[in-house]
């Protein structure tokens, strides 16, 4: 039985991914001239006060929280092409992953940053360094905190390429997301490097 023809949608159409007949391929960069480039994501762990006491106090019993998340950040952004399908494999030449402990909300506001030369973007790498450092932060703690949330996961800044420099404003605001616009600091905890 032949397979129905794909709807083309006006979102389709825009998909650099998305070939005519609806299939997702890998964009070829081979045309693009290679830039520096640069992506920031923040996401946030809620968690109880005393599972950050923990944190701070260096007393969790797997050892160092933070230092632990941090490389599973930096080693998850090298291994994105192998993770995300569609994302090409980068030669990437800075990932860092920074914490920022909170008391309002409670939890600790993880920071990414990920640079390249290259002719692709490294938006996801820094989001995926992101998620795998929460994912790290709640193994280290699940004994003590299993109802530990992770929120907000998102990209925050990144420059370079075709669409040049964009930021995000505070969730909420309708402005957010324009491209080439320059908007409102990232959520609190998100400058800290």
């Amino acid at each position: 039985m032949p397979r129905p023809e794909p709807k083309k949608t006006a979102t389709s159409a825009r998909l650099s991914h998305i070939n005519d007949k609806g299939e997702a391929n890998m964009v070829d960069v081979s045309a693009k001239q290679s830039t520096d480039r640069v992506a920031r994501a923040q996401g946030f762990v809620a968690m109880d006060a005393k599972t950050l006491e923990l944190i701070e106090s260096g007393s969790a019993k797997k050892g160092d929280v933070l230092a632990t998340a941090r490389i599973a950040g930096i080693m998850a952004a090298k291994k994105t092409s192998d993770l995300i399908p569609l994302c090409h494999p980068l030669a990437i030449t800075k990932a860092t992953v920074d914490f920022s402990p909170s008391l309002d909300p409670i939890g600790i506001y993880v920071t990414a940053e990920v640079k390249v030369a290259g002719q692709t973007g490294v938006e996801m790498e820094a989001m995926t360094a992101v998620s795998v450092a929460c994912l790290t932060v709640y193994d280290m703690l699940k004994a003590v905190d299993k109802g530990m949330t992770f929120e907000g996961i998102r990209l925050i800044e990144k420059s370079g390429g075709r669409s040049g420099h964009w930021r995000a404003t505070e969730p909420g605001n309708p402005d957010s997301g324009d491209a080439g616009a320059t908007a409102s600091a990232p959520a609190k905890g998100g400058v800290k490097r």
